[in-house]
């Protein structure tokens, strides 16, 4: 199948019809496989070798080719909303995350799903992988909840390692802003601060991960969940790693762009036809920036893809562990980033409160970029090129914001395949008890996982009866998205959008080009027809002026405010 060049439909298979209460733990049952879900943070569509990125990426690239690739796998704008949607398989507005904690309005505070927490109104599918014979591990970025009661532990996790907040240093417990000069890590639970032997975060969390499961006493199964909070901001590496990718970067942004989309054509991941598109274009072009900017615009790339190499370098060191310990056959690998690359500058957290204090408090000379005490990103203009062909980054609806690399893994199942229909982060859930066994959880008192089961799919099975897909929506900040049948509408506000309802054709316009609202007003009524029911079903608070409003309360400006250059002050 190529990439890109028919309409995609839904996976649309529901879990059995076997039976299983909560909260009764059983029996591990002989050959159910060990799950690991790795997931990157912030990490772009074309940044791994499996997608057409140029940081070689092997261990990540070998699970890729050993499993299927998700091509059209989609997620929330931004981190928070994401996890809330892998944990319960349902909507974001019915897990909690509304909207992101950080941003909420005054007029959200209190409305059923706005909480800013996991709440306790969906069941999250690694307890019912505990209930029924899982060890369950965790450790990396958690961004679901900081009380006691919010806590991995709390939400079935037997063993965890977490980081409580959305972001922080990658080398010490810095916290990402001025508010907070201290991160906030678990351990099992527990409040901890970090010791002498926390180096770097992406080693670390791996490390931890790893001791999780060598300390099982018995044969059971076991899910682990290994969040990195790389390449979230600030943008920090080892100086060996950094080092492998001095110059690589110094030809700028249209040259890497345009060796990736080479690349993505070579491997069928887009047709011959598909140009990226950058609009709105309201950055400076490579062309545009002096001999200092380009120097420190290549430099935070080359931080950025030491970023990615440190995951890649870790995701196989757990793999040879399991391989040495016996394991790797009888384990079911899931990887994806949790939205978009992010764009954003950190200078503009805060409506720009954040700028003073990054100027005031780190080091971000040349010299010092990625090091201990350095605090940036790498921009608008570098995650455009993450995103390839995709237009805008992390924060938005359009496909550069929702759209990530995903593949899944097991011995087996399908090597080298490779899936072109839509898929969404809340099929992840169903699709994980799926291959535990458990085929349908009898929970009448909370919200139903909405999501769906890939695992047909993941078999080989390809002509499988499909229903007739349901519409997927999603909202953030305002900003909408509907998937339906390879059609899409969105509505985001201006600068970076019409500020109108836009409907393009996916299967002929995958990089959202060409707005046809005018052209095809009955497909524009009927997917507006399945907003309207979302909005309803799922409790949205959503009205046409309101990403506005939220530019007017300064509370989310970075998210709306383009920065006028790509560099930090």
């Amino acid at each position: 199948m190529t990439g890109f060049l028919s309409n995609r439909s839904a996976a649309c298979f529901m879990l059995g019809a076997a039976t299983l209460a909560l909260g009764q733990p059983v029996e591990a049952q002989e050959g159910r496989p060990n799950i690991v879900l790795i997931v990157a943070d912030d990490m772009g569509y074309s940044d791994i070798g499996a997608f057409g990125g140029e940081i070689p990426t092997p261990s990540l690239d070998a699970l890729a080719r050993e499993g299927t690739r998700f091509t059209n796998f989609h997620v929330a704008p931004t981190c928070s909303p994401s996890r809330a949607m892998l944990m319960s398989g349902t909507d974001n507005h019915v897990a909690g995350l509304g909207t992101m904690a950080e941003e909420i309005l005054d007029e959200q505070r209190g409305l059923p799903g706005y909480e800013g927490f996991l709440n306790d109104r969906v069941v999250s599918f690694p307890q019912v992988l505990r209930d029924n014979g899982y060890h369950t591990y965790m450790s990396g970025k958690w961004h679901l909840g900081g009380r006691e009661e919010q806590r991995p532990a709390a939400r079935g996790f037997e063993r965890s390692f977490a980081l409580i907040n959305g972001a922080a240093h990658h080398f010490d417990q810095t916290g990402a802003i001025e508010a907070l000069p201290k991160a906030t890590y678990t351990r099992d639970g527990e409040l901890v601060d970090l010791g002498e032997d926390f180096t770097y975060s992406t080693e670390y969390f791996t490390t931890h991960l790893i001791d999780q499961i060598e300390a099982a006493t018995d044969n059971a199964p076991f899910f682990a969940f290994l969040g990195f909070s790389a390449p979230h901001w600030p943008l920090q590496a080892p100086d060996d790693s950094i080092a492998l990718f001095e110059g690589k970067y110094d030809g700028g942004y249209d040259e890497i762009r345009g060796a990736r989309l080479e690349r993505m054509r070579e491997i069928g991941l887009i047709g011959p036809d598909v140009q990226p598109n950058l609009e709105p274009d309201l950055w400076p072009h490579w062309n545009e920036l002096d001999a200092e900017q380009r120097k420190i615009e290549a430099r935070k790339m080359e931080v950025y893809a030491a970023m990615i190499y440190e995951i890649d370098q870790n995701v196989g060191r757990l793999v040879t562990y399991l391989k040495e310990k016996g394991e790797y056959d009888d384990t079911v690998f899931i990887f994806f980033s949790d939205n978009g690359a992010e764009g954003t500058l950190p200078g503009e957290v805060l409506g720009g409160r954040n700028r003073e204090y990054i100027s005031r408090a780190f080091d971000n000379s040349l010299e010092n970029l990625g090091r201990r005490g350095s605090y940036f990103g790498y921009g608008p203009s570098w995650a455009a090129v993450s995103q390839t062909p995709f237009r805008m980054t992390k924060g938005f609806t359009y496909e550069g914001g929702t759209r990530s690399p995903a593949f899944i893994s097991y011995p087996g199942w399908g090597a080298g395949g490779r899936q072109d229909h839509f898929v969404h982060i809340t099929d992840i859930a169903p699709t994980l008890l799926d291959i535990a066994g458990v085929t349908e959880i009898d929970t009448p008192d909370l919200k139903p996982m909405t999501g769906h089961s890939l695992m047909p799919w993941l078999q080989g099975v390809q002509d499988v009866p499909r229903p007739q897909q349901d519409p997927v929506c999603t909202e953030l900040f305002g900003r909408v998205a509907v998937w339906k049948d390879g059609w899409k509408i969105v509505h985001s506000n201006a600068p970076w959008g019409a500020g109108d309802f836009e409907l393009f054709d996916l299967g002929n316009d995958p990089v959202e080009r060409q707005d046809l609202a005018a052209e095809r007003k009955d497909k524009l009524a009927e997917l507006k027809a399945d907003w309207e029911h979302c909005r309803a079903a799922y409790d949205i608070y959503w009205y046409t002026g309101l990403s506005q409003k939220i530019v007017a309360t300064n509370q989310t400006q970075y998210l709306f405010e383009p920065p006028h250059t790509t560099s930090e002050k």
